[in-house]
């Protein structure tokens, strides 16, 4: 999400290939140059594909031949979005050439955001087909995978203007929220805090599902939406007909 103090990222790390088939990976990844720029990528969708994208990405930093061309060398956030949205459909047509499903099965959704110097802070959704879209003050947050349980929250409570902390307590809340409502979400999260013109990486942790304050702000949410549910009026049945 965005806000006035910079960009905030929180992702879970639970894969599934069924039910009996669940394991944890991180879907964060960070590239930095310390005074120069600051990125970090999200992923949703095939574990296959979102890790070879992600190698494809960091293999690329290193070779300093084709190093204006990667994500530490290319001007703007819109270049690097472009970049990684390419890089995508290259991991996805490897799939394809394969025999494999890459419409489906193979897609991948990605969630871009940094700031590289010389511009603000950007954030962009990048889509398995390569196009992408970029956040504005209409729509300053983006969730891929599982979004129907948390958006509400998001949608409700967000304001462009409220602090890290805050901010992490709403995204925890929101993925609390998912978590009660399908398998495939899980703890733990990861997250990651930049603020803008640092142009290095933030503060960035982990918390697991036993963390002390995820555990009380899982116990407050569920008690503060019992307690808003009795202070409403109740609902008057129609008397009835004694005709």
């Amino acid at each position: 999400m965005m806000l006035d103090r910079g960009l905030v990222f929180m992702s879970d790390t639970r894969t599934n290939a069924g039910l009996d088939n669940i394991s944890t990976f991180c879907k964060m990844s960070t590239w930095e140059a310390a005074g120069e720029r600051a990125l970090t990528l999200l992923s949703s969708g095939n574990l296959a594909t979102t890790q070879a994208v992600v190698s494809l990405l960091d293999e690329r930093t290193k070779s300093h031949e084709e190093r204006t061309s990667t994500l530490l060398g290319v001007p703007s956030m819109f270049q690097a979005a472009s970049l990684v949205a390419e890089t995508l459909c290259e991991v996805i047509a490897r799939h394809s050439a394969e025999g494999q499903q890459a419409d489906s099965t193979f897609g991948a959704t990605l969630i871009l955001g940094g700031q590289i110097a010389g511009g603000p802070p950007r954030l962009f959704l990048i889509y398995p087909e390569g196009n992408f879209i970029e956040a504005s003050r209409d729509t300053p947050f983006f969730q891929i995978g599982e979004t129907k349980y948390g958006r509400p929250i998001l949608v409700r409570a967000f304001a462009p203007s409220m602090s890290f902390e805050t901010a992490m307590k709403l995204l925890l809340v929101s993925f609390d929220s998912t978590v009660k409502s399908n398998l495939t979400v899980g703890a733990p999260f990861d997250y990651h805090l930049y603020e803008t013109d640092t142009f290095e990486e933030g503060p960035r942790g982990r918390i697991e599902l036993d963390d002390p304050y995820f555990q009380k702000i899982a116990q407050g949410w569920g008690d503060a939406l019992k307690d808003a549910l009795h202070s409403l009026p109740d609902f008057q049945l129609p008397a009835a007909d004694t005709d």
